[in-house]
């Protein structure tokens, strides 16, 4: 590996490229990033087209919790 510079906003746009999409836990476990939310602002202010989505599930104690999917919307 060269010794360029990887940025946490570079993975999180490498990651959305190459897997449609991202969640915080994803962020957190993947790269270590603890603040997805301000690397995706700072994707849109690039730029580039991203949606989120509020979803649902349960935690290991069966208690509902809400979470955002960030989605890299492609050019039609």
């Amino acid at each position: 590996m060269n010794n360029q510079r990887v940025t946490q906003t570079s993975r999180i746009l490498n990651h959305l490229e190459s897997f449609g999409s991202i969640t915080s836990l994803d962020a957190m476990r993947e790269y270590g990033i603890m603040r997805l939310a301000s690397r995706i602002c700072d994707l849109r202010q690039a730029g580039y087209n991203i949606t989120s989505e509020r979803e649902q599930s349960k935690n290991k104690l069966g208690e509902s919790v809400h979470y955002v999917r960030y989605r890299l919307e492609r050019d039609a």
